[in-house]
């Protein structure tokens, strides 16, 4: 009798237009034929997958949409994203048993590695593996190159960071402060203000929900101007970093997580401004920088082990809590980098 391991999954079931919900996702018992080995002759390999990464581009995924940069998830088959994994049977001469690995994978216990882009082996253990998945991972490196190569920092620039809470706000403002900037976040609690300030080093933060002119409130904490806004949120915050932005500005346009739930996405009225104060807004993915991973890589894990930074992380244990993970993203229910524990190595 053919041996069939259990698998447990959390599945996509169908596009949508609207904010995510719990239900939009569904934990089911899959089965893996043949016990738990990589088929003969696949060229692939199975992992047991030991942490999941709740990130907002997912939401794009679950729009069928086949014009952004990443196509969309498969209705009826496991969610995808970064995780970090362990190799249980290989039939890739490239990955051996118990190599532990980082790069796309299912949202399901074990998982059938095809692709290996943007795969990598994890060599150093010497800091903890979710964070492969955060600081040492997409998050970190957008934090990284979207400051450092977008925004074209230099010492004494003035800096507003929006989502300054969340998995690449958080590191772009310590970033900027060790570049030494003076650096504001914007967060949706008091709390987190909070973290920004006392924690993570930031000059001055402000609950934007609290704010009735985001306009007044941005002059207040850059009263000669924004040299660089990194924008994580667009919408109303962009909008009034417009109006405030200093000649010559830089804005890195990262997410707009204010607009996911839009059918009809918010206008943005104060572009003009980018004509008279010679601004310069680019949008960016991280991908397009994988060259400087490396360089990378090393630079913040030393800045992690001289305690240059503080990185913050968010976990749950166990799928049937990786639904409710993703949706609070988009109410800000995380503080730092939003992780899903699934098994121990």
């Amino acid at each position: 009798m053919e041996q069939q391991v259990e698998n447990r999954q959390v599945i996509f079931k169908g596009f949508i237009e609207r904010a995510p919900r719990e239900t939009d996702m569904e934990l089911k018992v899959g089965r893996i034929s043949g016990g738990l080995k990589a088929p003969a002759g696949s060229g692939a390999f199975l992992v047991k997958n030991l942490y999941l990464s709740c990130d907002p581009y997912m939401r794009g995924r679950m729009r069928d949409s086949r014009t952004s940069y990443i196509p969309p998830f498969v209705p009826g088959q496991p969610i995808e994203g970064f995780g970090v994994s362990k190799v249980i049977d290989s039939d890739d001469p490239d990955f051996k048993p118990g190599d532990i690995v980082a790069g796309f994978t299912g949202w399901e216990e074990y998982s059938l590695i095809r692709k290996t882009n943007q795969l990598r082996k994890i060599e150093q253990h010497d800091v903890p593996l979710s964070y492969h998945l955060g600081l040492l991972g997409m998050p970190g490196f957008t934090a990284y190159v979207g400051f450092h190569e977008i925004c074209s920092p230099k010492k004494g620039d003035t800096v507003l960071v929006s989502a300054a809470s969340g998995a690449v706000g958080h590191l772009v403002g310590q970033l900027a402060k060790l570049h030494g900037c003076y650096v504001v976040g914007s967060a949706g609690s008091s709390q987190k203000v909070d973290l920004l300030k006392n924690k993570l080093g930031f000059d001055e933060a402000f609950v934007y929900k609290e704010e009735p002119d985001l306009d007044v409130a941005l002059k207040r904490y850059f009263p000669q101007g924004i040299d660089i806004y990194f924008d994580n949120v667009g919408g109303d915050m962009l909008d009034a970093a417009l109006l405030n932005m200093r000649v010559s500005g830089r804005i890195a346009v990262c997410g707009m997580v204010s607009q996911h739930s839009q059918t009809n996405p918010q206008g943005i009225h104060n572009l003009f401004n980018m004509i008279t104060k010679r601004i310069r807004m680019q949008g960016f993915l991280q991908s397009d920088y994988l060259h400087l991973f490396p360089l990378f890589f090393d630079q913040v894990t030393e800045y992690y082990k001289q305690g240059k930074i503080t990185y913050m992380e968010d976990t749950v244990r166990g799928l049937e809590h990786a639904s409710a993970a993703f949706v609070g993203l988009f109410s800000g229910r995380n503080v730092g980098k939003q992780v899903i524990h699934v098994a121990s190595p």
